[in-house]
């Protein structure tokens, strides 16, 4: 398998733009090629050093936790100014167009986890517009999707209208089976902007990849491109695991296993194992367990919760069975759980829970005991509609 990246040393086309002109990179840890070698590091190889540098969310460094805001500073590797696309207000998301002047090129290297609420795909997408208004090419590094790219893997429905956040700027599935070029290209030519070495993006495609074939089975290892994203396994069960971040269950962040272990302090995990082996869902098992996270939610607190273990990736559907959890801990706790109020990836006015979920009507289920499975049925098909498109998008950018 060769990602973007991968391919670019053999791209003299591609090359001599960048030498030609001024060109700028996205980018951030994970950007590595095959042998693990950074895009800032490949680019030097071919004699290209960029003129500026952007950072995603964490970071271009990969340092800052989740919704922390991330200043500018100087790239070791290059002396290059690092520009931050994400601080404090939705307006620092994109890139300024005095951030873009006097480029002719956008770079763009990040790495996605196949989940509608994984930012990086966003920063992607508000880039690649900032920079065509600016009349600024794009191209797209693409990689692909490590929770598997066929239809049959897609789960969970795209979010209805009033609920589009930097969560999801674009209403997809939440597994959405894509990979950072496909769905980023098909939001650009929703926008009526052309595609292509002489349009606004052109997207250099992963070649060699089986669309069935999880990270597990890829021929590298898989590269944490986020703090609380460290094996392949949580990237498998992060669908379904970000939805704890609208709720006061811990979702693991200061453990070992983000988002396959969660709980809280006054949650019984034998009693949740239970309901969710009750429920039927399959290919996991939901182990009982203590935990004390050492950061973040209930730090330093004795939490009881579970740990999924995935047992059958083919068959796991993580939203469904993180709807189903947070369904029950809420039935086992009611006077203690609650869902989350603050402020939300730039939202006051909509609490978490809707933002990740694409709707009121889940929470509101939750919250009036109904049945688990009346719970994911309301958000849990991604519709024909989407099906057709996944296969649109994938046949544009291959």
């Amino acid at each position: 398998m060769l990602v973007g990246l991968d391919r670019l040393p053999t791209l003299p086309g591609l090359i001599s733009r960048c030498k030609a002109a001024s060109f700028g990179l996205l980018a951030h840890s994970a950007s590595v090629d095959r042998n693990l070698v950074h895009v800032s590091d490949v680019l030097g190889k071919l004699a290209l050093r960029p003129t500026r540098i952007f950072g995603p969310e964490h970071g271009y460094g990969g340092e800052a936790q989740d919704m922390v805001g991330v200043a500018g500073a100087i790239d070791d590797r290059t002396g290059v100014p690092i520009i931050s696309l994400y601080g404090d207000r939705f307006e620092d998301l994109s890139p300024r167009p005095e951030q873009l002047d006097g480029l002719e090129v956008l770079l763009i290297d990040l790495c996605d986890i196949g989940s509608r609420y994984y930012t990086f795909v966003w920063t992607a997408l508000l880039a690649i517009r900032a920079a065509a208004r600016q009349g600024v090419h794009c191209v797209l590094l693409d990689r692909p999707n490590p929770v598997g790219g066929h239809g049959s893997q897609v789960e969970g429905s795209p979010q209805r209208p009033g609920f589009l956040s930097f969560v999801g700027l674009e209403p997809i599935p939440v597994r959405h089976g894509m990979t950072p070029g496909e769905l980023v290209a098909e939001m650009v030519v929703r926008q009526g902007l052309s595609l292509g070495v002489d349009g606004a993006l052109e997207v250099i495609a992963v070649q060699g990849w089986d669309r069935r074939t999880m990270a597990q089975g890829w021929d590298r290892p898989f590269v944490q491109p986020s703090p609380n994203m460290p094996t392949a396994d949580t990237a498998l069960v992060y669908p379904g695991g970000c939805l704890l971040e609208g709720t006061n269950l811990s979702e693991g962040r200061g453990t070992t296993r983000p988002f396959e272990v969660f709980g809280a302090p006054w949650l019984d995990g034998r009693k949740l194992a239970q309901g969710l082996e009750a429920s039927g869902l399959p290919g996991f098992v939901a182990r009982p367990i203590t935990f004390i996270p050492t950061f973040h939610k209930h730090a330093k607190s004795v939490c009881g919760g579970v740990q999924i273990h995935v047992t059958d990736p083919s068959s796991f559907r993580p939203y469904a069975v993180y709807l189903a959890a947070i369904a029950l801990a809420r039935r086992l706790a009611p006077e203690q759980f609650r869902f989350r109020t603050e402020r939300y990836e730039f939202v006051d006015d909509i609490p978490a829970i809707d933002l990740l979920v694409g709707c009121s009507e889940v929470r509101a289920a939750m919250e009036a005991c109904a049945p688990v499975q009346e719970v994911i049925d309301l958000v849990s098909e991604p519709g024909a509609s989407y099906l057709e498109l996944h296969e649109q998008a994938v046949r544009r950018v291959s």
